[in-house]
């Protein structure tokens, strides 16, 4: 499947077989439906979470946020009779500085990965996120505090320590390509393809496997595990696609990427939203994106709710 994109010759042939670039993503799709007055709405973690409540999408609990440097030391108090959380940058982007805590006591903190923090290392990390260290353009950040997210067992084979997400790319409220990023030793236990985890194509109509891809390498198996890959298939579907139509009609973004997880209680969550998702998904599918958003701009219905596009959409690609 990476074979299929080396074997264009030239950015003429890749334009030809419907891959989407960079230049044409930002000025094509993302300068003509993502108005720039509406990149806060998704860019902060905090806003999101807000206006996911407004509209019934599932989300992370919010625990509590911390603004300024001064309010650092409330973590204690804000995490009180709690063993599991996550501690985020508002604005952080790639993964960077989110820390999930599995398990506290005794002033100690446990990581995902086993690893013991002390109260000055989460102090200093808390601090960390507020001078900006993991935000859009370094800028001023809030660190917020938000439930731990305990992922269905059906990834347990696929995911190294971290937790599976599925992205789905929404397009004027049509689930366009998804994926599925599944965390490896060698990415730290985060989903973010470009620290090194898996991407795995996904069936738009089904949820289930269509190619893998690690560092732009073809991969069928799970490196962590074992795992075949290609027996991936996302339960509750349909749900999760709707999240992704919703979050167009909570933002305005006619181009967005939405980030959902499996709880195994609660079922699909949104993670966050983004404005401008990586073109990667387009390895992980084998196909490119470009025809697919020009089908929905030639043939796709107007006026439809978020589960009347979904609907549509399993409806056509199961075809």
């Amino acid at each position: 499947m990476f074979k299929w994109l080396k074997s264009f010759a030239c950015p003429k042939e890749l334009a030809a077989a419907g891959v989407l670039g960079m230049n044409r993503r930002n000025f094509d799709v993302i300068s003509k439906y993502n108005k720039r007055c509406l990149y806060p709405l998704v860019d902060d973690k905090v806003k999101t979470k807000e206006l996911a409540n407004k509209v019934g999408i599932n989300t992370p609990g919010l625990i509590g946020k911390i603004e300024y440097q001064h309010e650092a030391k409330n973590i204690l108090d804000i995490i009180k009779g709690r063993s599991e959380f996550v501690i985020k940058p508002a604005q952080g982007s790639g993964g960077k500085g989110v820390l999930v805590i599995k398990d506290y006591h005794d002033e100690i903190f446990v990581t995902a990965s086993g690893r013991e923090l002390s109260y000055n290392e989460v102090y200093q990390h808390i601090s960390n996120i507020l001078s900006g260290l993991y935000s859009l353009g370094g800028k001023y950040d809030t660190a917020i505090i938000e439930e731990l997210v305990h992922f269905s067992n059906i990834f347990k084979d696929y995911s190294y320590q971290g937790v599976p997400d599925v992205r789905v790319i929404v397009y004027k409220g049509f689930p366009a390509m998804a994926m599925t990023r599944l965390p490896t030793k060698a990415s730290g236990g985060r989903a973010n393809l470009h620290q090194g985890a898996i991407g795995v194509g996904l069936d738009i109509s089904t949820g289930k496997a269509l190619h893998g891809v690690c560092r732009d390498v073809p991969i069928s198996v799970q490196p962590d595990t074992g795992a075949d890959l290609m027996k991936i298939e996302v339960p509750f579907w349909r749900e999760h696609l709707i999240i992704g139509a919703l979050a167009y009609e909570m933002t305005g973004l006619g181009y967005l990427g939405a980030d959902i997880v499996l709880d195994a209680n609660r079922g699909p969550m949104m993670l966050e939203l983004n404005a401008r998702p990586g073109l990667a998904i387009q390895i992980a599918n084998g196909i490119g994106l470009k025809n697919r958003l020009q089908e929905i701009d030639n043939t796709y219905p107007s006026g439809l709710t978020a589960e009347q596009r979904v609907d549509f959409v399993l409806q056509k690609r199961a075809k």
